[in-house]
């Protein structure tokens, strides 16, 4: 572990209003055309200029490049509710520095808060990037004492890809200890009709999100022996009544488009288990989308209302 050093609390207002630079894609679209990817790219972390009570480490979960995270938490001695941030990038990209200011902002509002990396779909198919962040959260409970951490109340909370995984956690087995809602901002959370549409689309994100799902599943398409896989992939065909209450968030004319949340609300509603889905106008994906006037107000109120009025 590397040494904790104490950080300056970051505004509130640097989460929403601050627009970051935006990424190269990470591999070209199916098509013959160059298609500018629409996530952020890595957000630098400024100095600290004063010291608080806020901590910071980064720490392995894994032995295998790329599992480490993040840890935000008030050194205070008090136990805090917890939030897991996973970053998007079309499983195949991005980095936990994406979400560091987010991060910042959470633990400014009294979270303790777990930036995560996991293994990127180049590296290792799924579901793999499940597994990391199941082990990333049993890391946290396993140093709870040390990072201010309530392993009975957290949410996770993930963006586009980072989405799809956070709600895969959530339907995972019959729900998860100490759960208590998850988050998705333009969750893919069916990589099956990701597949489908990519198919008939001429939307080079659409396409390029097809490319992405076949390469997460391993390189191959949802037929025969690999059809498990994809069956695996499916958040909503793993619903069950005692998982947890979710939130997700699209724009209205995404490339990841709301009917993607509602089969999920269907299946889980199915159950018992309530889904919120809210729509925002336009074409805002991701991080650009969290950043829309009300948005992120929208997902802080609804985590405090999980957490027990914690914002």
């Amino acid at each position: 572990m590397r040494t904790a050093v104490l950080v300056g609390a970051l505004a509130l207002a640097a989460v929403t209003g601050t627009t970051s630079a935006v990424a190269a894609p990470a591999a070209a679209a199916p098509a013959a055309v160059a298609v500018k990817d629409p996530t952020p790219g890595p957000v630098t972390t400024p100095d600290p200029s004063a010291l608080t009570s806020l901590a910071y480490e980064t720490v392995a979960y894994g032995q295998q490049r790329r599992q480490d995270m993040d840890v935000w938490w008030n050194a205070d001695g008090e136990q805090r509710p917890g939030i897991f941030l996973i970053h998007g990038g079309w499983w195949s990209a991005g980095d936990k520095r994406q979400m560091t200011t987010i991060a910042r902002g959470y633990a400014d509002l009294g979270y303790t808060v777990f930036n995560l990396n996991y293994r990127l779909s180049g590296q290792a198919a799924w579901p793999a990037q499940r597994t990391d962040v199941l082990a990333a959260i049993q890391l946290a409970r396993k140093h709870a004492e040390r990072w201010g951490f309530d392993m009975k109340n957290f949410v996770v909370v993930g963006f586009s890809a980072g989405g799809h995984l956070a709600a895969s956690v959530g339907t995972y087995g019959d729900g998860m200890n100490g759960l208590k809602g998850v988050v998705g901002l333009s969750p893919i959370v069916s990589p099956l009709r990701a597949y489908t549409d990519g198919a008939v689309s001429t939307d080079p994100y659409k396409r390029r999100l097809r490319a992405a799902a076949i390469k997460l599943a391993g390189g191959c398409e949802p037929k025969g022996r690999c059809s498990r896989v994809w069956a695996s992939m499916e958040v909503a065909w793993h619903a069950s009544r005692h998982d947890a209450p979710m939130l997700t968030v699209h724009s209205d004319d995404e490339f990841v488009p709301p009917a993607q949340s509602q089969l999920l609300k269907q299946m889980l509603g199915q159950v018992g288990v309530p889904v919120t889905v809210i729509t925002a106008p336009g074409t805002a994906h991701s991080a650009p989308l969290y950043r829309l006037p009300g948005i992120a107000e929208q997902v802080h109120q609804w985590i405090a209302d999980r957490l027990g009025g914690q914002l």
